[in-house]
């Protein structure tokens, strides 16, 4: 890992850590730093290597969300614009992606304070595990802006609508123990134990059949967009039925999925 880069990159154990590195600037998205993260992420996607990855900040926040020096103009362009696709952009339904999808998980490893756009960069991920010290706010309506980043969809989807709208138009912070009660994230830990934590569960991911994993991480996107109960169950269905594998693969995972179920319920 080289400190001056803007997003540190460590690859262990089949796992991609992502570290946000403008800790002076509370990890605030430069131009420079969302496209560092966007290659970050392009690269991570593509590496065989891969197959689980972790997104952090450089302590003490996770992200205080866009830099706003620099996109109201009080300080200089960090980066010049790039062409659509190759960095974070608008997705065809609307969405503002920090980072583009990739067929891997994403475990948000939340370090400490998430605001605005660092919320909506957490949202983004396929799941959260929060230190202590995690504190997230949206402060959109605080500071005259809209969201675009998927604030008014994926946190109402994650806290409740009500939770979502006050949070939203109060500008308060949530706490991490808040945030555990009220389903927005998976885990609370002590802050030393967050990455630890966090490589385990990426590590219990990595160990299973890695084209399964990747397929029922694409079903979970699709079956968010189903209209009706009845609509996500075809699907689901329609799934088990074209998967090529079928049961030719459980004999040998068998033993390992059994001794691992007896390990975990012992």
């Amino acid at each position: 890992m080289e400190r001056e880069s803007l997003v540190l990159v460590e690859v262990e154990d089949r796992i991609a850590t992502l570290t946000l590195n403008r800790p002076e600037a509370r990890n605030a998205l430069s131009r420079a730093l969302m496209h560092a993260l966007w290659d970050a992420f392009v690269a991570a996607g593509s590496d065989s290597a891969v197959d689980v990855v972790i997104l952090t900040g450089s302590d003490p926040a996770f992200c205080a969300g866009v830099d706003l020096k620099e996109a109201a103009g009080e300080a200089p362009p960090s980066a010049e614009p790039r062409d659509v696709g190759h960095g974070p952009e608008r997705d065809t339904n609307g969405l503002f992606r920090f980072f583009p999808v990739i067929e891997k998980p994403v475990i948000g490893a939340i370090n400490g304070v998430a605001v605005t756009g660092g919320v909506e960069i957490a949202l983004q991920c396929t799941f959260l595990v929060a230190s202590e010290r995690a504190r997230f706010a949206d402060t959109h309506a605080r500071l005259g802006v809209m969201p675009g980043g998927g604030i008014t969809v994926l946190m109402a989807q994650s806290l409740g609508l009500r939770r979502a709208i006050e949070l939203s138009l109060t500008g308060n912070f949530l706490t991490a123990d808040a945030a555990l009660r009220y389903g927005f994230v998976n885990h609370v830990v002590p802050h030393e134990e967050l990455l630890p934590f966090t490589r385990r569960l990426a590590g219990d991911i990595s160990n299973n059949d890695q084209p399964s994993v990747r397929r029922l991480l694409q079903h979970y996107r699709q079956m968010v967009n189903a209209a009706t109960l009845d609509e996500a169950h075809l699907m689901e269905g329609y799934m088990a039925e074209m998967w090529q594998p079928g049961m030719s693969q459980v004999g040998e995972r068998r033993a390992a999925v059994t001794a691992r179920g007896r390990s975990q319920t012992s």
